[in-house]
Order: structure tokens, then sequence, then C-alpha cells
């Protein structure tokens, strides 16, 4: 009796409430909303929007007191160092891009809930899908990533598709849902793999397991390891992983669009660093050479796919904000490459560049946004002459495409830029610094077309039969203070990055585990 008693002393794992407080807080604001949501009559429903609002600032606060990086739980008894969480720098950066997306896709979505979307729901499957990204990059055992990696998923499907009625909404989430369920099943049977070969789940277990496996289960690790990989790519939108990103981001409301860009991505690469760095050390040689294709391709494909959309083609500002999206998730996975031929902390870079990316995109897509709410079909040329109407707007939506580009005044774009190329050149990979080369200049047509079409003469309107008939003055709608807060924040907060980049560059010079 005595033994089976200290068996089951061993099992019990104590829990740090305040380390897990970021994404804990968050889904028990999920649970508050979908209950709330069956006794709040209609006419209050905009108080569902306040309290998820409300509930990720406080999940934000709680970063605070975690901020020194130093804590974890759910450890094993038996090995002090095998933690399923972890609340280390890296963790931190990625929760406060999670929840800061969340919160500015909150924003955007505010004034449409209840009237376009159906504000219960909605709050719902955006915070679930806010929590599930939040424990993510925490996470240190595969069983843990994969739970964390759907919890992330499953809403986001649900809220693709959330417009009833709508063919391209239901289309688009079929397609996402479709290609997830094929890249997850994938990654399981990796993950199955990786298990069978080592014994364990805990990453830094697994890596200790991969350096001495037998050699009859050497063949059986490798191809776990590729098979996880698999997954993850799908998640950043990396090629040939990348075909449900435009048809996705065109039938969603464009404030989730705007979080799959951003969130979706943070998911993805927070996994993948995770696997690769800490996980599959030992693998370098197989996924390094692998990452590096991958960004090569990732980074032309999308330029070139951006670069070939049409300015008065239905939604093409959308189409084009989705592959510019896949070729920052190649220039993302630069620095990942860069980790298997020198150090880990080549992956700082990649942390440095979500968080400027982040920051700009959401806020390219507030502009979209706005501009949808007259011009639904949202193509490029509905921009034009967007400074006559709305000097401010026009000019956060320049800065915003100068800073993706990588042109002043968008200094921070430019020098995060700088940051990805420096790795792959430290690393040694000449190939892949040339080919970032290329493709940045290609980027630099696109976005500057745009940019310029912002700045241009609005078209004539066409004037009226009558005699000495004026031409109509431009129909300009009311904007949300919702929306124009989400627009001044992301605005702010780049230029404030644009004058002082070491505010997010010293991650790209600093180890995060």
């Amino acid at each position: 009796m005595t033994v089976a008693a200290d068996s089951v002393t061993s099992l019990v794992q104590s829990v740090d409430w305040l380390t897990i407080a970021p994404p804990t807080i968050t889904a028990v604001v999920a649970l508050i909303v979908l209950v709330a949501d069956l006794f709040v009559p209609e006419k209050r429903k905009p108080l569902l929007g306040v309290v998820a609002i409300a509930g990720l600032v406080v999940a934000l606060i709680t970063l605070l007191p975690l901020r020194k990086g130093n804590r974890a739980t759910f450890c094993l008894t038996t090995d002090a160092d095998a933690c399923s969480y972890t609340a280390d720098h890296f963790t931190l950066v990625i929760q406060f891009l999670v929840l800061g997306g969340a919160l500015l896709t909150g924003l955007l979505s505010f004034h449409d809930t209840g009237r376009k979307l159906p504000a219960g729901e909605f709050w719902f499957l955006l915070l679930s899908s806010a929590a599930g990204a939040a424990l993510l990059p925490a996470s240190r055992d595969l069983a843990t990533l994969v739970v964390a990696l759907e919890v992330a998923s499953l809403p986001a499907f649900a809220l693709v598709g959330l417009r009833r009625g709508d063919r391209l909404s239901s289309e688009a989430a079929l397609k996402f849902f479709l290609s997830s369920v094929t890249a997850t099943a994938v990654m399981l049977l990796g993950v199955s793999f990786v298990y069978a070969a080592t014994g364990t789940l805990h990453l830094t277990q697994v890596a200790a397991g991969l350096d001495n496996v037998p050699g009859q289960l050497g063949t059986l690790a490798k191809a776990g390891v590729a098979l996880t990989l698999v997954g993850f790519a799908f998640k950043t939108a990396a090629v040939p992983f990348h075909f449900w990103v435009p048809d996705t981001y065109v039938g969603a409301p464009l404030p989730v669009a705007a979080y799959l860009s951003v969130v979706g991505k943070a998911v993805g690469f927070s996994g993948l660093i995770l696997v690769t760095v800490i996980a599959f050390p030992a693998y370098a040689d197989v996924w390094g050479p692998a990452i590096a294709v991958l960004a090569g391709l990732t980074m032309t494909a999308g330029n070139v796919a951006a670069l070939r959309q049409s300015a008065t083609r239905a939604w093409s500002a959308v189409r084009l904000l989705a592959w510019s999206s896949v070729a920052q998730a190649g220039y993302l996975l630069v620095p990942i490459a860069a980790a298997a031929y020198s150090s880990d902390d080549q992956i700082g870079a990649t942390v440095a560049y979500a968080l400027m990316y982040a920051v700009v995109n959401l806020g390219a897509f507030a502009v979209a946004a706005l501009v949808a709410r007259t011009k639904p079909l949202n193509r490029i040329s509905d921009y034009r002459g967007l400074y006559a109407t709305r000097p401010l707007v026009a000019l956060a939506m320049g800065f915003f495409l100068l800073c993706l580009a990588g042109l002043p005044p968008g200094i921070i774009g430019l020098f995060a830029k700088v940051t990805v190329f420096s790795s792959a050149v430290e690393a040694g990979l000449g190939w892949l610094a040339v080919v970032m080369a290329i493709n940045v200049v290609i980027a630099l047509y696109y976005y500057l077309q745009w940019t310029a079409i912002l700045f241009r003469a609005p078209e004539a309107v066409a004037e009226t039969a009558e005699e000495g008939a004026e031409t109509a003055e431009p129909v300009r709608s009311s904007t949300p203070t919702p929306v124009t807060v989400a627009i001044v924040l992301t605005a702010v907060v780049g230029v404030v990055l644009s004058g002082y980049p070491q505010l997010v560059l010293r991650f790209a010079a600093s180890s995060l585990f």
C-alpha cells in the first residue's frame, strides 16, 4: 500500500495559476460570453463585445508579472526540467502578439457583430481561438502542442464561415477546414513516429532521445520529424501548403482575415520554432535545408502572385494582402532555417519581424475594413483618391504599405528586413539572402503602386444631364469609433517602432529560451 501511495503521489503536479493566467482568463471569458449569450436580450448584445474586449485586456495585463520569463508549471516530479507549460521570454512575446492581435480584431469587428455577424458566437469563437493561440507558445510537450494548435484552429474555421448565407464565406471555410484537417492528420502521424522512436512527448526529453535513437529506429525518427513539420508549415502558409490563403481571406469577414494573417501565422511559427529548435536539434540536417528551400519558394510564390493582381478585379485589395502575407511568411522562415546552421538565437529575428508585421498588417486590414464600408468589392482601384476624402487614413495606409515594403518612413520594416537578411548571411545561406533581396525588390513594385493610388486625384464623378449641375461630392460614410481606434493604435505603434526600432529588434539579439 505504501508503494502504491508513493507512486500516486509522484504523479501529482503543482499548478502555478499566475503562470497560466493569460490563456486561462481568455478561455474563461469565452465561456462566460457563451453562457451570457443565452440570457442577454438582443438589444444588449453589444455588452458581450465589451466583456470579450475587457477579458483580452485583462489577459494582456497578466503578462506584466511574468515579464522575467522564468516560470514553469505542470512539470514532471521525476524531472523538474521537463515541463508542459513554460512562460519564458519567447512565450510572453508571442502571447502579447496573439492577445494584442485578437484585441485589435475585436475592435474591428465590434460594429458589425449583431448586424452582419452573430454576436455571441463570434465573440466565443474569437476568444476560444485566442486562448489556444496563447497556450501554444507555452507548450513544451507534443501533446499540449497539438491540442493548443487545434484549439486555435477549429474556432477559426467557424469564424471564416460565420456569414450565414454567403456562398464565398462557406466555400472559404470548407477549403480552410479540409486542407487543415489533412495537414493535422499528417502531423499527428509524425508525432506518433517521434513518440515511438523516443518514448516521450516532452520536447526536452524528445531532443535527448533523438540524440541516441537506436539504428533500427533512425528512419522512423526522420520520417516523424519531417511529417511533424508539415502541420506547422500549413499554418504558416508556406509553399506548397499556401493554396488556401487567398480564397479564405476573400471569403472571411475582413477582421477574421486580419486575425488569420497575424495570429494564425504566430501560431504556426511558434509551433515550428518549438519543434525545430527545442525538440529536433539533432536532426537540423533534415529540417534546416527543407525550411531554407520552403522560405525561398514561399517568398517568391507570394510576391509573384501579388504582382499579378489587377487593380480593377473584385476583392483585389484583399487578395494582394493575402499573397503579401504568403511572401512575408517566406521572410519569417529565413531565421528558422538559419538556426539549423548557426545558433538558436537566430530565431529572435523571426520574433522581431513577426512583431513588426503584426502591427502594420493589422493596420492595413483595418483601413481595408473601413474602405469596404463604402466599396464592398474592395478593389485596389477603390483606394484611388483616398487622400482627398480621408487624408489621415490615406497617410496611415501609405505608412503601413511602406513598412511592409521596407522603405522610409517605415524604418521598422527596413530594419526588420535587414535583421532577417543578416541572419541568412551569418548562417552561410548566401543563396537564400540573394533570393530574399530579389523578392524585396519585386515587392517594392506592388506596394509602391498601391501607395501611389492613394494620393492620385479621384476619378471624375459623372455630371448630371441638367445644365449648370455641379459635380457630386464623394460619398463619405461615418467611421465606427472602434475601427478608428484600431487604425490609430496600429499607426501610433508603427510610428513609435520606426522612431525607436530597438523596442522590437532587441529580441533579435537576445536568447528568448
